[in-house]
C-alpha cells in the first residue's frame, strides 16, 4: 500500500507537468527541517521539568523525535542521491515526498490532539498529586503511539487526488507543493476570539490588576506582584478569576498572540509540516490548561501542587499567596500578594 501511494504521488507530479529540480527544494527542505528540529530540541530543552505527566507532553516529545527521524531520513536520501531498498529506489524526489506525507500528517493531527489534550486536563486537573504513575505514563505513551500509527494509516490509504493540495500551489511554479491544514487556521481563529470576549469581559478588572503593577525582589528573582483579594462575592470571584487567568496566559505568550494575529489576519498559508511544532503545542496546551481551570475552578484547591501542569507558564505565581519576606523594603507591599 505504501509503494502504491508512492508511485501515486510521483505520477502526480509528472500529470502536472513541472520540472522537478531536486537540489534546490531539497536543500531547502533539509535546511528547514534542521531549523524546525533544533527549535523543538530548544523548546523541550528549556521547560520546567518535574511537573505532572500530561498526554501534551509526551506528544510533544514524539513530535520532536518524528521530526528528527525525518531530518536523518531526508538527510541520508540526499546524501546517497541515488539507491535501491526493499525494490523501491529512491532520489532526491523523494525528500520532496516524504515531506509531503508527513505534511498532510501533520495537517490531520491538531484537532485529535487538541481534543485529547483537553479531555485528559479537564478529567486530571484538580489533581494534586505529582508523584509518578507508572500506569498513567504507560497509557499516555501507548495513546500517543496510537495516534501516530492511526493517522499515518489513515493518510496513507487517502487516494492521491483527494489528499488536498491545493492546486494553486502547483500553478504558482512551485517544484515542490505541500499541503496547507485548516484545522490549525481554525484553532487559532478559536482561541484568539475566546481571548477577545475574556479581555471584554474582564477589561476593568485587567485595568485594575495591571495599575498597581510593581517590580520585587523575590529569591533572587525580579518578579511582578499584583494585591491579592481573598474575599469577595461568588461573582467578582468568578471575574477575578478569569482575569487571573487571562493576564498570566497573555503575559507569557503575549508574542505568540500576536504572531498568531497576524497570522489569521494575513491569512498566511504555512505548510503543515512547519505548522505542527512544539512551541505551537505548547502554546496550545496553555491555553487548554487555562479553559480546564475555569471549567474546573469550583473543584480547585488554591495550593501550589495544583498549579505545576503547565511546562512554560506558572500558574500558581497567579494565584497562590504568599508574603513577600525578600523584597526591597521601599517595594515591599504590607498586604499579601501573588506574583504573576
Amino acid at each position: 500500500m505504501a509503494v502504491m501511494f508512492w508511485e501515486s504521488w510521483s505520477f502526480l507530479h509528472f500529470q502536472y507537468g513541472h520540472i522537478f529540480q531536486p537540489s534546490e527544494p531539497s536543500r531547502a527542505l533539509l535546511l528547514i527541517m534542521l531549523g524546525k528540529v533544533l527549535l523543538n530540541l530548544f523548546l523541550l530543552r528549556i521547560r520546567r521539568r518535574n511537573l505532572r505527566e500530561s498526554f501534551m507532553v509526551h506528544f510533544c516529545i514524539s513530535l520532536a523525535l518524528v521530526d528528527l527521524v525525518l531530518l536523518v531520513t531526508m538527510f541520508f536520501i540526499f546524501y546517497f542521491q541515488d539507491f535501491m531498498i526493499m525494490g523501491i529506489r529512491f532520489t532526491k524526489y523523494h525528500i520532496c515526498l516524504l515531506a509531503q506525507i508527513m505534511a498532510v500528517t501533520y495537517g490531520v493531527l491538531h484537532y485529535p490532539i487538541s481534543l485529547m489534550t483537553g479531555l485528559d486536563y479537564y478529567l486530571t486537573i484538580t489533581k494534586a498529586s505529582k508523584s509518578p504513575n507508572v500506569c498513567r505514563r504507560l497509557l499516555y505513551i501507548v495513546t500517543v503511539i496510537l495516534t501516530w500509527i492511526s493517522v499515518l494509516c489513515y493518510v496513507l490509504t487517502l487516494p492521491s487526488n483527494t489528499v488536498g493540495l491545493d492546486n494553486q500551489l502547483y500553478n504558482s511554479g512551485y517544484q515542490c507543493p505541500f499541503y496547507i491544514s485548516s484545522q490549525s487556521y481554525w484553532l487559532s481563529l478559536g482561541m484568539l476570539l475566546i481571548i477577545c470576549l475574556a479581555f471584554v469581559l474582564c477589561w476593568s478588572e485587567v485595568v485594575a490588576m495591571v495599575q498597581p503593577l510593581k517590580l520585587v525582589l523575590y529569591k533572587s528573582e525580579t518578579v511582578l506582584f499584583f494585591p491579592h483579594m481573598p474575599e469577595c462575592s461568588p461573582r467578582d470571584c468568578a471575574k477575578h478569576f478569569l482575569t487571573r487567568l487571562l493576564v498570566c496566559f497573555v503575559g507569557n505568550w503575549a508574542p505568540f498572540v500576536f504572531l498568531q494575529m497576524l497570522i489569521v489576519l494575513l491569512d498566511v498559508q504555512i505548510p503543515a509540516y512547519i505548522e505542527m511544532n512544539v512551541p505551537w503545542l505548547y502554546f496550545t496546551n496553555s491555553f487548554l490548561i487555562a479553559v480546564a481551570y475555569w471549567v474546573r475552578r469550583r473543584q480547585i484547591e488554591l495550593t501550589e501542587e495544583v498549579w505545576d501542569a503547565d511546562p512554560f507558564v506558572n500558574w500558581k505565581f497567579c494565584f497562590v499567596p504568599f508574603h513577600s519576606q525578600n523584597a526591597d523594603e521601599k517595594q515591599k507591599p504590607t498586604s499579601e500578594i501573588v506574583i504573576c
